[in-house]
């Protein structure tokens, strides 16, 4: 039986894609290879896989990239966002390591990018000397889940129970698939995401597992947040919340960022919990906001073995993510 591990146990790499298109990115695009360089350079103590799209976009990233000598692998993608279109990566009791394979639909068909929907299938089959391989034919992304190390399963029902994703699941369908596909023991659900979240609320944004049973989740600093309602509402549903060892959540409440805004004047929807966790660092994305320190501090208490550092994604932001939605861990 395979489970997917919580992310602070550790790993022997990093999946991860160069940002390389212009016409994706446009005049944003230099800032966000500065933000993803920084981020790389954060990363301590994992491999960095890196894909590149193509000849000149390994070319770039060989020569931005070259002291932290990633491995590069000539796959081709879409955009960057490996947490839902990479596969995830399963352990077994025996050590033995698995990438499961979901359907990529783009989220819910809004974003449908050539080369999205195969990068799964063509990362898998580069590493299946190594691993095994499953494959699931219903939608699900990575971004939608949160695990724990005892087996509990965080996500949204905006997310998984939206009809642009699997249309003919009812919640108990779900359920059973995740724990059947992840190996995980119950599903805790909450309801809504951040506004503008292109995912449809991704659990990624929301609330994040910390160890020793806790749950780090945002509160609103000001009245004036347009998400203050509904992280309020996430928070006192945390707070009823067991886990799969019938143990209540512990709730950390950090700081939400407040309201950031793009160039245009759009919210957009920026998150602290969108942090990744490597094995000797926890990297949290910043926006110049008043609470990006106190927020940077707050995480860093729940992740003690790590140093935890902040690091600017506005840039990376504006394409609808940041930290957490660009990487997808392989367990050591």
């Amino acid at each position: 039986m395979f489970s997917y591990p919580a992310e602070w146990t550790p790993h022997d790499a990093c999946w991860l894609a160069w940002p390389s298109a212009r016409d994706l990115w446009e005049e944003d695009l230099d800032g966000v290879q500065l933000e993803f360089v920084e981020f790389c350079r954060a990363i301590k103590g994992e491999k960095l896989n890196i894909l590149v799209s193509d000849s000149r976009a390994e070319a770039s990233a060989k020569e931005t990239l070259k002291d932290l000598a990633p491995n590069f692998f000539s796959i081709p993608y879409g955009d960057i966002w490996l947490r839902d279109t990479a596969p995830l990566f399963l352990k077994s009791k025996d050590q033995k390591t698995a990438a499961a394979r979901f359907s990529f639909n783009g989220w819910g068909n809004k974003y449908n990018l050539p080369h999205d929907p195969q990068i799964a299938s063509r990362i898998s089959e580069t590493l299946s000397k190594n691993i095994k391989t499953v494959s699931y034919t219903w939608v699900l992304e990575g971004g939608s889940l949160e695990v724990d190390d005892v087996g509990t399963c965080l996500t949204t029902e905006q997310c998984l129970l939206n009809p642009n994703r699997n249309p003919s699941f009812s919640k108990s369908v779900i359920e059973t698939k995740l724990k059947d596909s992840l190996g995980v023991k119950k599903i805790l659900w909450l309801k809504d995401g951040l506004l503008n979240d292109h995912t449809d609320g991704h659990i990624d944004t929301l609330a994040r597992f910390a160890p020793n049973g806790f749950v780090i989740c945002m509160r609103a600093q000001k009245d004036s947040d347009p998400n203050a309602q509904t992280l309020e509402k996430i928070s006192n549903d945390l707070s009823t919340f067991t886990n799969a060892m019938g143990e209540r959540l512990k709730i950390l409440e950090i700081p939400s960022p407040g309201e950031i805004k793009d160039e245009d004047g759009i919210l957009m929807p920026a998150s602290y919990v969108n942090f990744y966790i490597s094995n000797e660092a926890v990297i949290v994305p910043t926006y110049e906001s008043d609470y990006d320190e106190q927020a940077v501090n707050m995480i860093g208490q729940y992740f003690p073995d790590r140093k935890t550092i902040g690091r600017s994604a506005k840039n990376i932001l504006k394409g609808g993510g940041a930290f957490h939605c660009i990487t997808q861990q392989v367990p050591s």
